[in-house]
């Protein structure tokens, strides 16, 4: 059912373990299914743009290969972009219908970015990400 590049980001992880030194680090959890997610970034010169994106983490398929690709997608783009990356971007990415609770494992780390961000350089974080980061249990 899932397709190759899943099992392979999974089972390779891309950006895997947590970058030190860092300019931020943010965690969550999906409660509903356990699936845990730590995110380090580390900006490059010019203080927007992300150089390096980390993760560590423990859960299902969908959540680790997902966070995986994250961690690919956002490499060289500006805090500002990835603030306002929508979650159909990375969706699209992962290329499989998800049901509501996978669709919670498979977004959890852009969640888990999105307030790291908006820790470390106070870039928006849309009211819908808010209520998800609650839902999520994002620190």
């Amino acid at each position: 059912m899932y397709r190759e590049v899943i099992l392979d980001h999974y089972k390779n992880p891309r950006g895997h373990g947590v970058l030190d030194p860092n300019d931020v680090v943010a965690e969550g959890q999906n409660p509903l299914c356990g699936d845990e997610v730590t995110i380090s970034v580390r900006f490059a010169a010019d203080g927007e743009t992300i150089d390096d994106v980390g993760f560590e983490g423990r859960g299902c398929a969908i959540s680790q290969a997902a966070t995986s690709m994250l961690t690919e997608i956002v490499k060289g783009r500006t805090a500002t972009e990835v603030a306002t990356l929508p979650k159909e971007e990375l969706l699209e990415e992962i290329g499989i219908p998800l049901t509501p609770i996978r669709l919670k494992c498979a977004i959890l780390g852009l969640g888990v970015l999105k307030v790291a961000l908006h820790r470390a350089k106070g870039t928006p974080l849309p009211e819908e990400w808010q209520s998800l980061a609650d839902d999520l249990q994002i620190d």
